[in-house]
């Protein structure tokens, strides 16, 4: 019986492509939440979860990092994911019916260019999946998914507008967790390391929590902060 790997998200999500493309000897596992994803690996309901961390336009995933140092996982490898954002809808439609795109809140600015141009409305959904197989199921042609050419083929819908993002380089970056940890170095090519960190609540904390970076000559590309609780 296969390995799964367990995703955030229905099955045809973007999650769903990381674990196909980085993971094919494994079985897909959709998940509600990340919550859930990171739950099914510490139950053993799958063997490892591939959770969204950031992505190159929208920037950190939201309560991903705060998920992290209380998994009780291991971060085990990376996926980068080139995010195509498509505008599906039902078999019929053209783009000048749509009136409203139903995505997720972190794909919705990835194309609010393409929107904007052609009066579209965004709407929040929980899962870019999910939209696609509501719009299925509604069978409007005034309704319309941003999703993946993968959630097109799952749910019947037609491509109505491919490739509409914003930046040309729209990347969204998983980490792969598992509940054992391997420090195996994979591939030839740089990796990423990432750290989670708490500081504090004194003068100039991150300033001096910065400092051994700089002196130990380790050139850092991102940083970001959030507050605790």
């Amino acid at each position: 019986m296969p390995a799964k790997i367990a995703f955030q998200g229905e099955l045809g999500a973007y999650g769903h492509q990381a674990c196909a493309e980085a993971r094919p000897d494994h079985d897909p596992l959709p998940c509600g939440t990340f919550e859930d994803t990171i739950e099914a690996v510490r139950k053993g309901d799958a063997e490892l979860g591939m959770i969204a961390i950031e992505n190159s336009t929208y920037g950190r995933v939201a309560d991903v990092h705060s998920l992290l140092p209380g998994s009780g996982l291991h971060i085990v490898d990376e996926a980068f994911v080139r995010v195509h954002v498509n505008l599906l809808g039902v078999p019929g439609a053209k783009v000048a019916d749509v009136k409203q795109a139903h995505g997720h809140v972190v794909v919705l600015p990835q194309c609010s260019s393409f929107l904007r141009e052609h009066g579209i409305k965004g709407i929040v959904n929980a899962d870019n999946a999910r939209a696609a197989r509501e719009v299925a199921e509604r069978g409007d042609i005034t309704q319309a998914a941003l999703a993946s050419e993968l959630a097109a083929d799952i749910y019947g819908l037609h491509v109505l507008a491919r490739h509409i993002e914003d930046h040309a380089r729209n990347t969204t970056r998983f980490v792969i967790m598992s509940r054992e940890p391997d420090l195996r170095r994979r591939g030839r090519g740089p990796m990423v390391t990432s750290f989670v960190f708490r500081v504090r609540n004194i003068p100039a904390a991150l300033y001096k929590a910065m400092g051994g970076f700089a002196t130990n000559g380790v050139n850092m590309t991102k940083l970001e902060s959030y507050m605790v609780g």
